[in-house]
């Protein structure tokens, strides 16, 4: 599954929405998401999966390149 995650790049300040980034992570779960990325210094704000039509929309985009997970 894909999943977008929203997150500003340092989790010491305070979110501002212009500084919102985000990145597209191939994962069975959101826990997983969270858990490759908690050694970042990142803010998390929102894990949202994709499907559908939605997914195909954000493939579309010009940004689209998706993180994949190595197994341990």
């Amino acid at each position: 599954m894909i999943y977008k995650v929203y997150y500003q790049e340092n989790r010491f300040e305070v979110p501002v929405r212009e500084n919102t980034k985000s990145l597209y992570v191939e994962a069975s779960t959101e826990r997983e998401v969270r858990h490759h990325l908690k050694d970042r210094n990142y803010n998390v704000e929102l894990v949202q999966l994709l499907e559908g039509q939605h997914l195909e929309y954000e493939q579309a985009s010009q940004d689209y390149h998706v993180e994949t997970l190595e197994t341990r």
